[in-house]
């Protein structure tokens, strides 16, 4: 089964950018679709970016849309968040998922990576 790592979190100002990543080990990574998600304590987790296992994106959320930019490398066992114009509202602890199928649900999961962003 894969593992996942989260990193590339941290304190930025409204309007600055940061990249996460999200390094597996294990499994297959290149059979699986990765997503990201976060969550504000106290609230519900949030879908934000997903890719499938020949890197094409689905969907964003309209919260992100425009803004935020999912990609891999299947080479170098990696998927990457782009987020621009960050905004305080995009602060929450990101996580990455790991599923077979995008709708068979994510079983695989890291830690978390903070992101915060001040006004």
């Amino acid at each position: 089964q894969v593992q996942l790592v989260e990193s590339g979190g941290g304190l930025v100002q409204a309007g600055g950018s940061l990249r996460l990543s999200c390094a597996a080990s294990g499994g297959t990574f290149s059979s699986y679709v990765v997503a990201w998600f976060r969550r504000v304590p106290g609230k519900e987790r949030e879908f934000v970016a997903a890719i499938t296992q020949s890197s094409v994106s689905l969907s964003y959320p309209t919260s992100v849309k425009g803004r935020f930019t999912i990609f891999r490398d299947n080479a170098k066992k990696t998927v990457w968040l782009q987020m621009n114009n960050l905004k305080p509202e995009d602060t929450a602890i990101y996580y990455c998922a790991a599923a077979f199928t995008s709708t068979s649900g994510y079983n695989y999961w890291g830690q978390g990576t903070q992101v915060t962003v001040s006004s």
